[in-house]
């Protein structure tokens, strides 16, 4: 890639996004829309991949992005498509075991090729979990986003403990950060104070857990009649999401007031018209705090490490419904904000220069997975298998003749349909079983 194909500016004009969930979707559409260039001729395409979570035509309207969408048949055949080797930059919005085998994907397929196009990732939140794991399993692409001062000095550190590129991590802040700063002059001429409950697919996770905040919200709203309380859903209760919703909040026997009220739609509209957002650990906490709304991340379930919650000690917002029920409106440190992606003006001027800069090399070297058979025999094989990936350790390079090209169409169909029947069960007969059993 030359700078005369990026043009005058610079500036990167044809992004492609793959994505294998709702958040994620909106992660790597945001993304793509930073780095592109405002009020210019650009091209951004949304590649989704097909599994239990892939987002709906509603969940994509939520987003509001204007990519063009494609629903490819499977990670293998989208990464041998001559629209996706000429792309100026390629966003791997997925699962870190998706990342990697993506990586070795786009590796194989671009081998000898004079252009490529620049691999970006990331992650979608706060990382609280599996650090190591998911940071390994992401090495390899040009740039790997962080979202706060923080997370960039853990990357790093994790990447010089293994010989990784430390090179790699650069320093960003979520992308959907943004918004008007809050205003509480309206409360009480053009809207009443609001509380907006942002709630999360799998946390907490255990159905009498769910029910005790639900409980507490509407109490909240008994307590509290001259304000409103939205309770913020991800999904409705037949749509999948990034993790798994095994209690859907409208499904659980909790007669709500009639000050509470249940919503969906964009997070960043909701909060247009909030004076207090009430969270466990949701990336809304953090959109709030950017924004300036008193923001309260709960303490009712404890402060743990498995509900993500711990990642906002120190900063002012732990407080309980109790705390709220008696006026609290938390403020966020400004210093912890900072040190946590939040308060920036442009976060992503950083990317663009190292992207510019890359693209500006005489040329770019393959992609380079730090995962590969020496490291990790024993793993890499079955995590490309998974996702389809075919290697010469595993399959001839060859087809084999007409009789293997019908079993592996074969293998191809009975894997769809597996799918389907599995999607099927994930997203109707396992909710509606739990519902019957009151698990």
């Amino acid at each position: 890639m030359t700078t005369n194909e990026l043009g005058s500016t610079g500036a990167f004009r044809n992004v492609h996004v793959i994505a294998d969930s709702d958040s994620r979707w909106k992660w790597g559409a945001s993304v793509a829309d930073a780095l592109v260039p405002p009020g210019e001729p650009a091209r951004v395409v949304g590649h989704l991949l097909p599994g239990r979570a892939a987002p709906t035509d509603r969940q994509l309207e939520e987003v509001g992005s204007t990519a063009e969408i494609t629903r490819p048949g499977s990670l293998a055949e989208l990464t041998v498509e001559d629209d996706l080797a000429a792309a100026d930059i390629v966003v791997l919005a997925c699962v870190g075991g998706t990342v990697q085998a993506s990586l070795h994907g786009l590796r194989d397929a671009w081998a000898g090729r004079t252009r490529r196009p620049l691999v970006v990732t990331g992650y979608v939140g706060v990382v609280y979990e599996r650090l190591v794991d998911g940071l390994l399993l992401r090495a390899g692409a040009d740039v790997v986003l962080a979202n706060s001062a923080s997370d960039a000095a853990r990357f790093r550190d994790v990447y010089a403990a293994v010989g990784g590129p430390v090179d790699s991590v650069v320093e960003t802040a979520l992308p959907f950060l943004g918004g008007a700063q809050y205003d509480p002059t309206g409360v009480g001429t053009e809207r009443r104070f609001t509380v907006c409950f942002a709630t999360q697919p799998s946390v907490p996770p255990r159905r009498h857990e769910r029910r005790y905040l639900l409980e507490r919200a509407a109490q909240h709203a008994e307590l509290h009649p001259d304000r409103d309380v939205l309770i913020k859903l991800r999904s409705r209760p037949d749509e999948q999401t990034t993790h798994i919703e095994r209690h859907h909040f409208t499904h659980l026997p909790v007669e709500p007031p009639p000050n509470l009220d249940f919503v969906y739609g964009a997070m960043s509209d909701v909060l247009d018209r909030t004076d207090l957002c009430v969270t466990i650990s949701s990336t809304a906490a953090l959109e709030a705090m950017h924004r300036g709304i008193p923001t309260a991340v709960l303490t009712d379930m404890g402060i743990r490490e498995s509900l993500g919650n711990h990642q906002f000690l120190g900063s002012g917002a732990l407080v309980s419904w109790t705390d709220l029920d008696e006026g609290a409106l938390p403020v966020a440190d400004p210093d912890w904000l900072a040190r946590n992606g939040g308060g920036h003006t442009d976060p992503y001027a950083a990317v663009r220069a190292r992207l510019a800069e890359l693209a500006a090399r005489d040329g770019l070297p393959p992609l380079h997975p730090w995962y590969d058979d020496r490291k990790a025999g024993g793993y890499l094989p079955h995590l490309l298998r998974r996702a389809g990936i075919r290697r010469h350790l595993d399959e001839p390079a060859d087809d084999g003749g007409p009789l293997h090209r019908v079993r592996q169409r074969t293998r191809v169909i009975a894997r769809r349909g597996a799918r389907s029947i599995y999607r099927l069960s994930v997203r109707h007969v396992e909710p509606a079983v739990r519902r019957w059993a009151q698990l």
